[in-house]
């Protein structure tokens, strides 16, 4: 019988603010276990990184010696080790080579580091999103890119034959948050329900802002105006709120690039709210499935850096 022991190559981890993910990986690419928590930086920081890491490698019988790569949070300036970032423009291959080891443990655990673009007129920087790209490296590897990686702080790429040369980042999701929260707006969408890309309020909000974008800030007043003067549903405000900033974003993305394909580094209800928000755009992106981009990349990595 052959255990997990016996093809066990080494572990991947997606470390970020809030959650934690990590997968057991074997020789031959599979997937052998896999776990999922809530303990993303917050928590470890106050609970400790690697007990954390410990607790879940002992789940799933991980061997001692078994390496560990990681990519996220945890190599933030307040996260386990600081993994630091590199400087646009970046050669994707370059980010695998600048990975972090943990010093005084006993596994061999390396955390990837981000990207910083030091533009006085433009600061921006990203960790956790840059293995995704390495991820999607077969599809960057030639030609202009700009990719397109949806979230709390949506990350716009632009990447050329494999190479970095700058980024922008966008932030919607938490704008969606605080606004949805905090202003009055929230006396308008705080009922709403779930809603999907072929909501009518969430397209027909999406392609006005195409259509117009500086009238962005008087859209998301309209949304509190419709309510008090038609009646406007809970769950169709909320629709017409994301709609709207995330229309402002795609138009704002779109003004940094002069041409070039469009990728988009999606999963789950976020990434079908974005499609449906491109089509409204007359963009047809080449789809990438956001947790294989983050699996691939870490694989990468560990090819790189531990090889069969």
């Amino acid at each position: 019988m052959v255990t997990t022991k016996d093809t066990a190559d080494y572990v991947a981890v997606d470390w970020g603010t809030s959650s934690f993910r990590l997968w057991l990986i074997g020789r031959d690419g599979r997937v052998l276990a896999e776990r999922r928590s809530a303990e993303g930086m917050t928590t470890a920081a106050k609970t400790g990184f690697e007990a954390v890491l410990q607790s879940h490698l002992d789940a799933i019988s991980a061997p001692a010696n078994l390496p560990v790569i990681v990519c996220g949070m945890a190599g933030a300036r307040q996260g386990w080790v600081e993994a630091g970032y590199l400087n646009t423009p970046a050669a994707l291959a370059d980010i695998v080579t600048a990975a972090v080891p943990v010093p005084g443990i006993d596994r061999d655990v390396r955390i990837l580091p981000g990207l910083a673009q030091r533009d006085a007129t433009a600061a921006d920087v990203m960790r956790g999103e840059e293995t995704q790209l390495v991820g999607a490296g077969a599809i960057l590897s030639s030609g202009e890119h700009l990719v397109c990686m949806p979230g709390t702080h949506s990350k716009w790429v632009r990447v050329s034959q494999s190479t970095v040369t700058g980024f922008s980042t966008f932030m919607t999701g938490e704008l969606f948050d605080a606004i949805s929260k905090h202003t009055i707006l929230s006396h308008t969408v705080g009922d709403g329900g779930a809603f999907d890309g072929t909501h009518p309020a969430f397209i027909e909000a999406v392609k006005q802002i195409r259509d117009n974008p500086a009238l962005a800030t008087n859209r998301l007043f309209s949304v509190r105006a419709g309510q008090l003067l038609h009646a406007l549903p809970a769950t169709d405000g909320k629709a017409r709120l994301s709609g709207t900033l995330i229309g402002v974003e795609i138009a704002g993305a779109l003004s940094t690039v002069a041409a070039g394909g469009i990728c988009l580094v999606v999963s789950g209800s976020l990434g079908a709210l974005y499609q449906a928000a491109f089509t409204a755009f007359d963009l047809d992106p080449i789809l990438i499935d956001a947790d294989d981009a983050v699996r691939q990349g870490l694989a990468s990595a560990a090819r790189a850096l531990w090889p069969l």
